[in-house]
C-alpha cells in the first residue's frame, strides 16, 4: 500500500494535513463534553443536597444555576464544533479517497495499455477488470476509513485515558476499562483470524466469476445455438457457489462482531454505574465523577473498537493494494524505444523479415522459425497456410504485439524495436481477423484511423472499402449509431467498416489478417481491385485462406508448421510447392486454376 501512496497528488496531501488538524480538534471537543457533564451533575446534586439540608441561599442557588447554564452552553459549543469538524473531515476524506482512486485507475489503465498480449494473458482480462474496478473501490473505502479513524482512534484513546486518570477516584473503576479492552481484543482477534484468509479467496473467486460471465456473454449466440445453457449455468454455479459460501461465512463472522462489541460496551457502562453506586456516597468518588468517568470510558472503548476495525479492514485493503501493485509493477515485455536511426526518405513501406523465430512465453516449441522474406514499397505480399501454421502471429510480430525470439524485422530499413511504438503503429493500418467496432457512431469509429478526418475523406474510404452503399442507406449516414462490438451490423459490414477505418489512415503498410473471409467473392474482388488504385501505394501484407484472394500477389509466403514451405508467385508455387498445390486444388479444379 505504501508503494501506491505516490499516486496521491499535492492537493490530496494538503487535505490530509487539514484532516489531521480537524480530527484532533474533533477529539478534543468530544472529550471536553464529559468534563462539562460532570460539572453539571456535581453542581445540580450539590445544590439539591444543600436545599434538602435547608442551607441553600437564593444567592447560592443562582450561582449554581449560572454555573450549570455556563457548562451547558460550553457543551453545546463543543458539540457544534465537533459536529462541524466531523462533517468537514468526512467531506475531505471522501474527496481524497475519490481523487486517489481516480489516479490509481488512470495509472493502471495507462499501464495496461502498454501490456503486450503476454502480460494480458498472464493476468487474464477478467482479472484486470476486477483489479481496475473492485480492488480499487476496496482501497478507496479503506482510505476513507483510515483518514477518519486512524488519527481519531489513537488520539481519543490516549487523551481519554489521560482525562479519565485526572477524575477523582477513577483508579477504583479503571480495572473495568482494562477488562473491556481485553475482551474487545480477544473477540476481534478471534474473528479476524477466522475471516482474514477468506478475503483473498473472495477476490480470486470474483476474478473467476467475471471470467465465466464475460465468456458466456461474449459467446451467447454460440451457447444458444448449441443449447448449452445448462452447461454454462453449471460452470457459473461452480464458481458462484464457493464465492457465495465464502461470503456467507465472512458476513456471519463479521455480524457477530457488532452484537459482541455492543455487549462489551454496554456491559462496561453498566458495570461502572453499578460499582460507582456503592461508592457514590464515599469520598473521593461522587455522582458527577461516576457519570463523567462513564462517558469518557465510552469514548475510550469506542476508540479501541475503531482501532480494531482498522486492523480488520486495512489487511483486506492490503490484499487489494497488492493485487493492484502486481499489475503496476509488471514491466511490459514490449519496451518503447525512441527512433535510433531514421529511415531514408526514399525508403517508405519496405518490410523485411530476417531469420525470424518466435515462441510463446514458457514454451519451448516455436510457432515460427527461420522466416525470411522482403517486400518493397507498393508490393502485395500474401501469407497462406493451414490452420495453426503461424500466419496471424507473423502479422502481429510486425506491429510488436509480441517481440521476435530470434532474428529481426526491418521496417524502412530500421529494426522495429528501434521505433517508438506510436511511430511504428502509425505507419501500419491493421484490419484484424475479428472485426471490432466501438460503441458510438460510424464517424467516431472511422476517426480512430484519423482523428481530424473530413467527411470527404471518410466517404472516400467507405467507397474504397465497398461500405458506402449500406452506410448511406441509413438516413443518419456517418452519424448512424454503432452498438457495442458493432453487433447491429453483419460480419461483412463490420469487416468493410474496419477496412475503411484502416484506409482513412493512409498508412505506409496495410495488414489484412484474414480480413476478406467475411466478404462475398464479388466484394472481395472489387475491394482488391480498388486497393491497386490507391494514390499513396501502400505495401500490403495479406493473410488469407482463399487462393482467389492472393493469386495476384507479388509474393506469396506459404507456411507449414511455422516454417516457410514455399516462396514465390502463384504460378511459381503451383509448379514447385506441394503444400500450396494441396491448398489450391482443394479450392479450385485444375482447369479453373489454369484459366485463372
Amino acid at each position: 500500500m505504501i508503494k501506491l501512496l505516490k499516486y496521491l497528488d499535492k492537493a490530496a496531501w494538503l487535505m490530509i494535513v487539514f484532516i489531521v488538524g480537524l480530527v484532533i480538534l474533533q477529539v478534543y471537543s468530544d472529550l471536553e463534553l464529559p468534563g462539562r457533564l460532570t460539572n453539571i451533575i456535581t453542581y445540580a446534586s450539590t445544590s439539591n443536597a444543600l436545599e434538602v439540608q435547608g442551607i441553600l441561599t437564593p444567592e447560592m442557588k443562582q450561582e449554581f444555576t449560572d454555573r450549570i447554564i455556563n457548562n451547558a452552553l460550553q457543551m453545546l459549543g463543543f458539540a457544534v464544533l465537533s459536529m462541524t469538524a466531523s462533517i468537514i473531515v468526512g467531506f475531505l476524506a471522501a474527496r481524497v479517497a475519490a481523487s486517489y482512486s481516480y489516479s490509481l485507475r488512470k495509472a493502471i489503465y495507462r499501464h495496461i495499455q502498454d501490456f503486450s498480449m503476454i502480460e494480458i494473458d498472464r493476468f487474464s482480462t477478467a482479472s484486470l477488470i476486477t483489479r481496475t474496478t473492485n480492488d480499487i473501490t476496496q482501497i478507496q473505502m479503506v482510505v476513507v476509513m483510515v483518514l477518519r479513524m486512524a488519527i481519531s482512534a489513537p488520539a481519543t484513546a490516549i487523551m481519554g485515558i489521560l482525562k479519565a486518570s485526572k477524575i477523582q477516584g477513577s483508579s477504583q473503576l479503571s480495572l473495568i476499562v482494562v477488562f473491556a479492552v481485553v475482551a474487545l481484543v480477544v473477540l476481534v482477534t478471534t474473528i479476524f483470524l477466522l475471516v482474514m484468509p477468506k478475503f483473498k479467496s473472495i477476490q480470486g473467486f470474483t476474478d473467476k466469476l467475471n471470467l465465466v460471465t464475460r465468456e458466456n456473454l461474449t459467446g451467447i449466440r454460440v451457447v444458444r445455438a448449441y443449447g448449452a445453457m445448462e452447461y454454462q449455468e453449471e460452470k457459473f454455479d461452480n464458481v458462484n457457489r464457493p464465492l457465495t459460501k465464502t461470503n456467507v461465512f465472512v458476513n456471519r463472522m463479521m455480524n457477530l462482531m457488532t452484537p459482541g462489541m455492543n455487549i462489551i460496551m454496554h456491559g462496561t457502562s453498566l458495570s461502572i454505574l453499578w460499582v460507582g453506586a456503592y461508592w457514590v456516597n464515599e469520598n473521593p468518588l461522587n455522582l458527577g465523577n461516576v457519570f463523567g468517568f462513564q462517558q469518557i470510558t465510552m469514548f475510550i472503548v469506542m476508540a479501541f473498537m475503531q482501532l480494531i476495525m482498522i486492523f480488520i479492514m486495512v489487511p483486506r485493503g492490503l490484499v487489494s493494494a497488492r493485487r493492484v501493485n502486481e499489475v503496476l509493477q509488471v514491466q511490459p515485455s514490449i519496451w518503447n524505444a525512441q527512433v535510433t536511426k531514421l529511415p531514408e526518405e526514399s525508403v517508405r513501406g519496405e518490410i523485411e523479415y530476417q531469420n525470424v523465430g518466435f515462441a510463446y512465453e514458457h514454451s519451448d516449441e516455436k510457432v515460427l522459425e527461420d522466416i525470411s522474406f522482403k517486400a518493397t514499397k507498393g508490393q502485395t505480399v500474401a501469407v497462406i497456410g493451414s490452420t495453426g501454421s503461424g500466419k496471424t502471429t507473423l502479422a502481429h510480430l510486425l506491429l510488436r504485439f509480441f517481440d521476435v525470439s530470434d532474428g529481426r524485422i526491418l521496417l524502412d530499413g530500421v529494426d522495429i524495436k528501434d521505433y517508438d511504438l506510436t511511430v511504428l503503429r502509425g505507419k501500419i493500418g491493421l484490419i484484424a481477423q475479428k472485426s471490432l467496432l466501438f460503441k458510438g457512431t460510424i464517424r467516431s469509429n472511422l476517426s480512430f484511423g484519423k482523428e481530424d478526418a473530413t467527411d470527404e475523406e471518410m466517404i472516400e474510404a467507405l467507397k474504397m472499402a465497398q461500405a458506402y452503399d449500406f452506410v448511406m442507406k441509413d438516413p443518419k449516414g456517418l452519424d448512424a449509431p454503432v452498438s457495442q462490438g458493432g453487433n447491429n451490423f453483419s460480419g461483412g459490414q463490420k469487416q468493410r467498416l474496419s477496412i475503411a477505418r484502416a484506409l482513412i489512415k493512409k498508412p505506409e503498410i496495410l495488414v489484412f489478417d484474414d480480413s476478406f473471409s467475411a466478404l462475398d467473392f464479388k466484394t472481395d474482388k472489387m475491394l482488391r481491385e480498388g486497393l491497386q488504385t490507391l494514390d499513396y501505394q501502400p505495401t500490403k501484407l495479406i493473410v488469407a485462406q482463399r487462393i482467389g484472394t492472393i493469386m495476384d500477389a507479388d509474393l506469396i509466403v506459404v507456411l507449414e508448421k511455422g516454417r516457410i514451405a514455399g516462396l514465390g508467385t502463384h504460378e511459381e508455387l503451383l509448379r514447385s510447392c506441394a503444400v500450396y498445390q494441396e491448398i489450391a486444388y482443394s479450392q479450385f479444379s485444375k482447369e479453373e486454376l489454369e484459366n485463372a
